[in-house]
């Protein structure tokens, strides 16, 4: 007897949980709109500040995703980076602002952004960098991108390399590149669990947790 084809899997994706904090009334609207009518986003915070966040927040779904402004009024966007990430350890926070200057692409990656954009990124952009970022990207605008290597370049290298071997070392340029596990594991021909293996080691030796925390102290201390 032939056998019935088996039924496709008709469960719903949960779609990405996003919080905007932005104090532009009218690019908060704008973005937030985006969000809302983009097949798989949702937004169901939407802030003026920092403050009005941490003072709302508490009931809403926890994001994985937070777009957030650096210039904010009160507590700016560096500083509430801290506290998002102690109520959200594996939060994605994409810095999406005006500002370029390499100080504060540093010192927000520092603090544990995972990217970093600017408000004249076209809407799709902002969307790519979304689904990239959860995907365990780093998305970047191409002019912060140079202004990161340009900081990496200027550091005096450090003595130690935490005991990294060659493998690891591959592993975490890639890693600081903002490739995927997968697009690493694609990219040198290894199983996505010995990366994952590799990646888990990398961490335990730098002493962090996430890929923000190795990409900065990449940064910080030109371990490569």
């Amino acid at each position: 007897m032939k056998e019935k084809p088996m039924a496709e899997d008709r469960r719903p994706v949960k779609p990405i949980t996003i919080w905007l904090i932005e104090d532009n009334a009218r690019y908060r609207k704008t973005l937030s709109g985006l969000i809302i009518q983009t097949p798989g986003l949702t937004c169901p915070g939407s802030f003026g500040s920092c403050e009005e966040a941490f003072s709302s927040g508490k009931s809403l779904p926890a994001p994985e995703v937070i777009l957030l402004d650096i210039g904010l009024p009160g507590i700016n966007g560096i500083s509430g980076i801290e506290t998002f990430k102690t109520w959200f350890p594996d939060v994605n926070i994409l810095i999406l602002t005006v500002y370029d200057d390499h100080d504060r692409v540093f010192e927000a990656l520092c603090a544990g952004a995972s990217g970093y954009l600017l408000k004249d990124a076209p809407p799709e952009k902002i969307v790519d960098a979304i689904h990239e970022v959860v995907a365990g990207g780093a998305p970047m605008n191409i002019r912060i991108a140079h202004r990161v290597l340009e900081i990496f370049a200027r550091m005096k290298p450090r003595k130690t390399d935490y005991g990294l071997t060659d493998r690891e070392k591959e592993i975490l340029q890639l890693l600081v590149s903002g490739l995927t596990k997968q697009e690493i594991a694609d990219r040198i021909f290894l199983s996505f669990h010995t990366v994952n293996t590799h990646i888990k080691n990398i961490y335990s030796k730098l002493h962090v947790t996430t890929r923000s925390g190795a990409v900065s102290k990449v940064y910080r201390e030109n371990i490569l």
